[in-house]
């Protein structure tokens, strides 16, 4: 863990590195990345993103590269880092190398209970929620083919989510039609419809089963362990039991992390487990 905390040292420091500006006459903007916005026939409304382009991506020398291609939930939270975290880790200008320099796209928030969840829950007031599956077909019948078209990709997706965007994360993987790689779900929200999750993982193909997952499990505190790690343990373990073969699927819990901090540290070992050699 303390190797751990000191890389994510460096990463820090790289990416508030990148967020100062020099000041003087020369004085110029450091760009992180850029925003477009799509138009979604399927959600019905126009939808923001923020995209990320590797180090090489304008490189002359790098003309014919191709790009793995991460979409990331909560864009509007996690793109700063994330994006800061990704080009760490892939950049040869520090050499680190560690996973292949990548193109990563941060959807911004619009309903994130709409968005986010697959079924539906009783509460007192109106709410959207249920719409999972139709934001999923926007990533995969919109998104990803406008990001295809547009940039220099190569077939090879990552879902990374938080909380809901977690729990998405998880039932994309479940999804044998899903068009994702591999998955990184960060203290997933089980507890929105446990019994579900499970019938889901019940059902589980084998195409789900060669894909890759990293689950993140942040400390909640005592009143919530049942509530939480127990829970992630559970699932783990029911989908580690539908193959006798070893399964590309890690389970980390994080002690020193709550909900909101396990993001960071997450984002890194997740990175690196999806891109360690078999």
């Amino acid at each position: 863990m303390k190797k751990t905390m000191r890389s994510l040292t460096f990463v820090i420091l790289y990416i508030f590195s990148g967020l100062q500006t020099t000041f003087g006459q020369n004085e110029t903007d450091i760009i992180m990345g850029s925003k477009f916005v799509i138009k979604s026939n399927i959600l019905g409304e126009e939808r923001t993103c923020l995209i990320s382009l590797p180090d090489s991506y304008n490189e002359s020398s790098e003309v014919d590269k191709r790009y793995p291609v991460i979409i990331l939930l909560d864009g509007n939270t996690h793109f700063k880092i994330a994006s800061g975290i990704l080009h760490f880790m892939s950049s040869n200008r520090n050499q680190n190398n560690l996973i292949p320099e990548s193109i990563i796209i941060a959807i911004e928030n619009v309903d994130r209970e709409r968005d986010f969840t697959v079924t539906k829950i009783k509460t007192k007031r109106p709410n959207n929620m249920g719409g999972g599956r139709i934001f999923l077909n926007f990533i995969e019948k919109e998104l990803l083919p406008y990001i295809d078209k547009k940039y220099k990709t190569k077939p090879f997706r990552t879902l990374i989510g938080h909380s809901l965007g977690g729990l998405l994360t998880l039932n994309s993987y479940m999804d044998k039609n899903s068009v994702f790689n591999a998955y990184i779900s960060i203290d997933p929200s089980i507890w929105w419809n446990e019994e579900m999750m499970k019938n889901k993982v019940d059902a589980i193909s084998s195409i789900s089963l060669d894909k890759k997952l990293y689950i993140a499990t942040a400390n909640q505190g005592e009143a919530n362990y049942k509530r939480n790690k127990q829970r992630h343990d559970s699932i783990y373990t029911l989908i580690k039991k539908k193959s006798d073969k070893p399964l590309n699927i890690e389970i980390e819990y994080f002690e020193n992390e709550n909900h909101r901090s396990v993001p960071l540290i997450a984002l890194y070992q997740g990175l690196k487990y999806l891109n360690l050699e078999e």
